[in-house]
């Protein structure tokens, strides 16, 4: 649980500084300046004088004196209500007891904050009234200085304008910056290279602490100004998986370090005061991390969920991370969805569709009655329109969940004191009930909801939340009847968030959140509009001249929530599951005989040893080679049982090889032009061959002659597909034709007629084609980069992706035809999901990538230089380089265990290959 492990981290620093101070006793946008040991004097003068010790705290709003004793109160006074600050004795005010207290400092004020008395964590008590609090410190020479300090920040916070209070205070800071430095002794090494230094703040949940950021050839370092709570934050480099630029008050001056994979808590959240300082920052850590952690995406993210690697709530983590939701940043802060919906029963049903919230809704219209009163409302308002005027995601709803392991957050939020006892978070069944019903209640939930700790839902801190109106006290949280302990609540969210129905829901949640539904007409339709201010962009602080406006404006939208950065401007594809599997099946694919036991044990066996054969893809190891042709070879296809191998070239020839004999078998040559491709039909009695003459050749093997010849296209023909009777030809008339018919039986017979079924236009000249498991649909990609997804059944375009900056190689489907790869000119392997066109993962090598086999998750390809390449998809990694021929790799052929492989390349061979288990 993010928010859990941050405070338990914040505990551990506490013990190492011994102190029950924390940012979290500062007011928002306040700074901690200095400390000073010090005395606070009680009954001054008097027989019943005491003295406290402690530490005495400038902050920019407020002085804060922490005694050593933890049964004292912290006591806080806030400068605005101070009426009087000097030297005690000074003006003849108490002249008598100047000798007595030489060090000393009086503070006359109306009004006093005390806090955390016996180490407590509880609502602040306040003390009003004209009082004199007077503290000696330690070093007197130092009283003159802190005075003066005092009195500064005393005239910035009593400024009429909060805007002129702000500027006063960052001008003080900035100074205070300026004439310190980093201290670069505490460098980890004597050899370690500077590489740049800049100020910078450290934010925390609520707060932020300022400091100076130092950046060497191994290490981050930070040092906050007032060495709270250490003198340095370090980390190293060789250890950072993770960095993000993040938006922080609105403003692109953020940037998150993860030492971590999957945490969502991050090792350090900075805050710039220039863009460019981050901007530098990010790039020098960036490029040391390229050689070290392969950069993740959301795309890449959504490929490793599709496939299973990532479970929804691994993907719901990394997305709201790259949509700069962070657990430093409470306005920000990472949201998940309800995903159950019954809280009043006994049991959770999770076969029952009727458990589940309805996923494909924001919270605000899950109620039609309630969506029917803010349609009305949202009709009648002037623009800017919205329909909920609160948020999903805020601090305050963030807060009320955790108060129970975060109450000093609360706290520091709400000035001192908790939430009224009836509106805390008491029942897991009544705020479900309030967030479906609730005039403005439309939140969602948090990761924690899905972890495993379930500190935020019981009262093990004791705290005294108040009393509800029934007369009961607020302690642990009431849990759904199907819940028999907090722990069992845990467990029952995340089997319901990993459930089928979530998984073959999920999408629409995140098109809602992070989406293409997130904004434009599209929310408006899902009715999921909110407040204009909430969105990225939605206004320009810099634009805003007016001092007091702009700090309005930011606390406005910093309380009010933020929504997360759009991640996604299409349909997000659906996650793939047993149910959807099966809609993959080929169209021929009967039930019936799979479920028979030697069929289904035989289908289990190939698809095992498929498996087997690709997870152990790099260890192919070359088998034999022959040089067979003259010029480059094109295409590659193998008779059912092996023994007879058809290769194509730019020789012109076609050439039937013996694996069995190694011997060349015949050479047919159609014509004086190239052949670009080859395949066998059903019997292995016909090979196709396809030729740049603009001709299909048709030979019989058993014959030995040209059976048929197709003259369908008006310029060269690239690539040829077959299935079930029909011919699909792709050209570089920039179309590709499905012809109906079989060639003539006899050689020398009358010719076929081929019929024309459709005809599929593109812009271009096309170079590659693949069908689809089921051959309902058919891949292309054409000479300018662009990869087109056709339904066959309509001859109509799915979707058209222009994914490459040069000519599209290869494209094939995976076998579960959920996805398409497309190899490029430019050394791109991007994938593209099937049913909604977005690219979801790409990755690149150097050179180009001519020919590829894939299983969907790892891929086989031919480079231009003539190596085979191991590619994991979902690592994001090239695994393997496998020596292979001497010029570019051009085709490529695999069995149907996938433990043979035959390559084909510009140095006129064909190569062997077979996986040595």
């Amino acid at each position: 649980m993010a928010f859990i492990r941050k405070k338990r981290r914040e505990q551990q620093l506490q013990l190492y500084s011994k102190e029950r101070f924390s940012l979290l006793l500062l007011n928002l946008e306040e700074y901690y300046f200095e400390q000073h040991t010090a005395n606070h004097i009680q009954h001054k003068g008097s027989q019943n004088e005491r003295k406290i010790r402690g530490s005495l705290k400038i902050c920019s709003k407020s002085v804060i004196f922490e005694p050593d004793a933890t049964s004292q109160p912290i006591i806080k006074i806030p400068l605005r209500d101070c009426i009087k600050i000097g030297k005690h004795g000074e003006n003849g005010a108490n002249r008598h007891f100047a000798k007595a207290v030489s060090g000393g400092i009086s503070l006359i004020f109306s009004q006093v904050y005390f806090i955390k008395e016996h180490n407590i964590v509880a609502p602040y008590k306040i003390e009003r009234g004209t009082m004199e609090y007077v503290f000696e410190l330690d070093v007197s020479g130092k009283v003159e200085g802190v005075v003066e300090t005092l009195l500064q920040l005393h005239r910035a916070s009593c400024l009429d304008k909060l805007g002129d209070q702000t500027a006063m205070i960052t001008a003080i800071l900035q100074s205070r910056l300026a004439r310190t430095s980093f201290d670069k002794n505490r460098f980890q090494s004597v050899s370690e290279k500077l590489h740049m230094e800049c100020k910078a703040e450290m934010v925390t949940p609520l707060v932020t602490n300022p400091g100076h950021v130092c950046i060497t050839d191994t290490n981050l370092y930070f040092q906050p100004l007032n060495g709270y709570p250490k003198p340095m934050v370090q980390i190293t480099l060789h250890d950072v998986r993770r960095i993000y630029k993040r938006r922080h008050g609105l403003m692109p001056l953020g940037l998150e370090v993860f030492c971590t994979e999957d945490d969502l808590c991050s090792d350090v959240y900075l805050k710039f005061y220039e863009r460019q300082d981050r901007d530098d920052l990010y790039f020098y850590i960036a490029t040391y991390l390229e050689h070290h952690v392969a950069e993740r995406t959301a795309e890449g993210y959504t490929l490793q969920w599709q496939r299973g690697l990532l479970s929804n709530y691994q993907y719901l983590l990394h997305l709201n991370t790259l949509a700069d939701r962070s657990c430093n940043d409470l306005s920000q802060y990472p949201v998940f969805p309800w995903v159950v919906g019954d809280y009043s029963s006994s049991e959770l049903d999770l076969s029952n569709p009727g458990t589940f919230r309805d996923l494909s809704k924001p919270v605000g219209a899950l109620n039609k009655e309630r969506l029917e009163r803010l349609l009305t409302r949202y009709q009648e308002m002037p623009e800017p329109k919205f329909m909920y005027g609160s948020h999903y995601s805020s601090p305050g709803y963030v807060l009320f969940y955790l108060v129970r392991i975060a109450p000093e957050y609360m706290l520091c939020l709400q000035n001192g004191r908790f939430d009224n006892a009836d509106r805390m978070f008491n029942s897991i069944a009544e705020t479900w009930k309030n967030c479906l019903d609730g005039a403005t209640d439309f939140k969602e939930l948090i990761p924690e909801f899905y972890g495993d700790d379930v500190s935020f839902l019981v009262n093990r801190l004791k705290l005294d939340l108040g009393k509800r109106q029934g007369g009961q006290m607020v302690d642990d949280v009431e849990l759904p009847p199907w819940a028999r302990s907090p722990e069992d609540f845990l467990q029952k969210s995340r089997d319901a968030l990993e459930s089928d129905y979530v998984s073959e829901h999920l999408h629409e949640w995140i098109d809602l959140v992070f989406g293409y539904k997130q904004k434009g007409r599209d929310a408006v339709g899902a009715h999921n509009v909110f407040h204009p201010l909430t969105y990225e962009g939605g206004v320009d602080l810099n634009s805003i001249e007016d001092p007091d406006e702009k700090v309005a404006m930011l606390t406005q939208i910093l309380e009010f929530g933020q929504t997360p950065k759009q991640l996604f401007v299409t349909p997000h594809p659906r996650r793939i599951t047993p149910k959807f599997k099966s809609l993959a099946q080929p169209s021929g694919y009967n039930a019936s005989t799979a479920d028979a036991p030697g069929e289904e044990s035989f289908e289990d066996l190939t698809e095992e040893s498929r498996t087997l054969a690709w997870s152990n893809i790099t260890r192919l190891q070359l088998h034999e080679q022959h040089k067979i042709h003259k010029e480059a070879v094109t295409g590659i296809a193998v008779s059912r049982s092996g023994s007879s191998v058809f290769t194509t070239s730019q020789d012109s020839t076609l050439k039937m090889f013996s694996k069995e004999s190694k011997m060349l078998q015949r050479s047919i040559s159609f014509s004086n032009m190239a052949l670009s491709s080859c395949l066998l039909l059903p019997g292995d009695a016909t090979v196709v061959s396809s030729s740049w003459d603009n001709n299909v050749y048709f030979y019989s093997i058993a014959f030995g002659r040209r059976q048929d010849t197709l003259m369908g296209h008006d310029d060269a023909v690239s690539k040829i597909c077959w299935h079930d009777n029909r011919l699909y030809s792709a050209s570089w008339d920039s179309t590709v034709k499905v012809w109906s018919g079989v060639p003539a039986e006899m050689p020398g017979s009358r010719r076929h007629q081929f019929d024309l079924l459709a005809e599929l236009e593109h812009d271009v000249s096309v170079d590659t084609i693949s069908l689809s498991a089921a051959s309902t649909l058919l891949v292309s990609g054409t000479k300018e980069g662009t990869v087109t997804i056709w339904d066959l059944t309509a001859a109509t375009v799915l979707h058209q992706i222009p994914c490459h900056s040069g000519t599209v190689c290869d494209t094939a489907f995976s076998p579960d035809s959920r996805h398409v790869l497309s190899a490029g000119e430019d050394g791109c392997l991007n994938v593209v999901d099937v049913q909604t066109g977005m690219l979801i993962s790409s990755m690149t090598s150097e050179e180009p990538q001519r020919c590829f086999l894939w299983d969907g998750n790892s891929v086989l390809s031919g480079s231009q230089s003539g190596e085979l390449l191991v590619w994991d998809l979902l690592g994001g990694k090239i695994r393997e380089r496998i020596q292979g021929h001497t010029g570019a790799v051009t085709c490529m052929w695999m069995n149907d265990q996938c433990s043979s492989v035959i390559t084909g390349g510009e140095d006129r061979q064909i190569m062997f290959w077979k996986l040595q288990y």
